[in-house]
């Protein structure tokens, strides 16, 4: 009888999910999303990755790999909001870099090296902030995607405003 261990944050339809994306092309993708949504603070706790392996019976470091590739995938805790900025040609060229800056300013985050992670969370857990390569919105440039609502032709006013509004439990 297959195991039904409780991981933290699953949800019942785990393990339905599992035993119908088991086999199919694209499954572990789907049943990965689901995971990182069940959990609490959206991403992929290695208690999560642990039972997913076992169940699916992959390797775990192929399991890691595939949500290492995607950059959906959170590996580390994630904030009550999220804010992406995209870094591509187009918003690089019209002020993103400035808006990453102040957003990781307003936000106190002290220690983010673009170079080395594509995203950084508050110490109080309000917020993460993420880089993306490109939106695919480059005529709307710079763009900021604030929980999952694109944002354009931002500035940092506007960024500073919405923060500010999400801080008062109202909506960016």
């Amino acid at each position: 009888m297959p195991s039904t261990a409780k991981v933290q944050g699953e949800i019942p339809s785990l393990e339905d999910l599992i035993e119908r994306h088991r086999d199919k092309p694209g499954g572990l993708l789907a049943i990965l999303e689901a995971a990182q949504e069940a959990e609490r603070l959206r991403y992929l706790s290695e208690d999560s990755l642990r039972h997913i392996a076992r169940r699916m019976g992959i390797p775990l470091a192929e399991l890691y790999s595939v949500a290492t590739f995607y950059s959906f995938f959170n590996l580390k805790p994630q904030g009550l909001h999220t804010i992406v900025v995209c870094r591509g040609t187009a918003c690089h060229t019209r002020g993103s870099r400035e808006l990453l800056d102040a957003a990781l300013s307003l936000l106190g985050i002290a220690e983010f090296r673009e170079d080395e992670e594509t995203s950084a969370t508050t110490a109080d857990g309000f917020a993460s902030i993420r880089t993306v390569a490109c939106f695919g919105q480059c005529a709307l440039a710079p763009v900021v995607m604030i929980d999952g609502a694109i944002k354009s032709r931002m500035t940092v006013g506007k960024l500073a405003s919405a923060i500010e509004r999400l801080r008062k439990g109202g909506v960016a």
